[in-house]
């Protein structure tokens, strides 16, 4: 007996120790000049234990979203598990780690070998995609703290027209590009730095953070989910792979009786109507745009690749060792001026200028290529919205589309199918 307790007391002083190890691994530094130093703008490594925790409470929260969605069809369950992730994902664990801001890391260890992908990166980003290759966006539906803020607090949503939405849907796969281009290229996590909800969670944004965030939430109010649809990166990942999903939401559990309540209820027009068969001539007017679009796929991918190489050298400027260069080489006067950190660091570092104008073109060569590959990309995205226009799919009844939906279970608690009379 003696022996169990020291052993449960030596594996609990283990936990402090370990935990204590985790919030400071080494010693703040004291300054005799009087510096202050400032307070760090990401949360303190946490723990490895608790790390595998929050994948665990991940996996958790997909079972359970797909448990709700598919068995117990209920919206309301939906929405408390999407409360307790806010609080858990969100303020709980300050938006890191984000799945969302994921990719970076995932692009940064493709790119570099030499940098160690943390596990909890990895898992967050594999995850979520493995579940919607499966389940659909169960992620969107419960998982995600930004969506589920945003899910919350849609008030009076109101209908954008197609040809805005489908405008407004070209900027994520934008936000994709830029963000694995500044990642690989070791410049910057962008989809961190202004991520607008992050600063919520943690309470220590920016001025401009601040603003940025609560336009977004008072946006939401009559947008739905403004992050979600027309800016979010990982979404759009998400968003290939639900397409190919196994099983995905339904809205009814037995026969459609095309009420419409459904559509009506969906405040992020993802659910699509009944579409019979084409007459003969529309569909020979499709044949022949489709032919049109498609002889103009490489064209538009072509031209993006080129308008992506002229654009390298202003995306190579946000790379720090690329502006200093560009700042010493125009104003060689700043070497003077002890009020520039950048510059007094670099001249202590010992290195020459000679040194880091090799460096800077170095790394404007990768943002020539990446930035090429970014361009060829957008104008693939665009050549392929383009192809979409021209592509009938034929449907019987409401149908959610599997690329847009976010699983959130509305249009199941509006179908009044397979639901008692009173209660419908």
């Amino acid at each position: 007996m003696k022996k169990r307790v020291r052993a449960i007391l030596a594996f609990l002083l283990s936990i402090a120790e370990g935990a204590g190890y985790a919030q400071q691994r080494f010693p703040r530094p004291e300054f005799e000049s009087g510096y202050v130093q400032p307070a760090p703008e990401l949360p303190a490594p946490r723990w490895l234990p608790l790390e595998y925790l929050d994948i665990l409470v991940l996996v958790v929260v997909l079972l359970l979203a797909s448990r709700f969605i598919f068995r117990k069809r209920s919206r309301k369950a939906i929405l408390w598990l999407s409360v307790f992730s806010l609080g858990y994902f969100g303020f709980y664990r300050l938006g890191c780690i984000c799945a969302i801001g994921s990719i970076q890391n995932v692009a940064l260890a493709l790119f570099h070998p030499e940098y160690a992908i943390p596990l909890t990166a990895l898992a967050f980003f594999v995850i979520p995609l493995a579940f919607t290759l499966f389940h659909g966006r169960t992620f969107c539906a419960v998982a995600c703290p930004l969506g589920a803020m945003q899910d919350l607090l849609v008030a009076r949503p109101v209908k954008l027209s197609p040809g805005v939405s489908k405008a407004l849907g070209f900027i994520p796969y934008l936000y994709l590009g830029m963000a694995v281009l500044f990642a690989a290229t070791g410049t910057e996590f962008i989809i961190c730095r202004y991520d607008p909800y992050v600063g919520i969670f943690r309470l220590d944004a920016g001025f401009i953070m601040v603003l940025l965030g609560i336009g977004f939430l008072l946006l939401g109010l009559f947008v739905a989910r403004p992050y979600c649809r027309f800016l979010c990166p990982y979404g759009v990942i998400l968003g290939w792979m639900s397409r190919f999903s196994k099983r995905h939401l339904s809205i009814t559990p037995a026969e459609c009786i095309d009420c419409r309540l459904c559509a009506k209820s969906c405040p992020f027009d993802a659910i699509e109507p009944p579409a019979p068969a084409q007459p003969l001539e529309s569909r020979e007017s499709n044949v022949r745009r489709l032919l049109v679009y498609a002889g103009l796929l490489p064209i538009l991918v072509v031209a993006g690749g080129y308008l992506g190489s002229r654009a390298h050298v202003l995306l190579s400027n946000a790379h720090p060792d690329v502006r200093l260069a560009e700042l010493l080489a125009t104003h060689p006067e700043v070497k003077d001026d002890p009020d520039n950190l950048d510059v007094q660091a670099f001249l202590s570092s010992g290195k020459t200028t000679e040194e880091l104008a090799e460096a800077a073109r170095a790394k404007r060569n990768e943002f020539y290529r990446g930035a090429m590959i970014l361009g060829a990309f957008m104008g693939l995205v665009a050549g392929m919205m383009l192809i979409n226009q021209v592509i009938f799919r034929r449907r019987e009844d409401y149908e959610p589309n599997k690329s847009n939906c976010f699983s959130c279970g509305r249009c199941m608690d509006y179908c009044p199918v397979g639901k008692e009379p009173w209660t419908a």
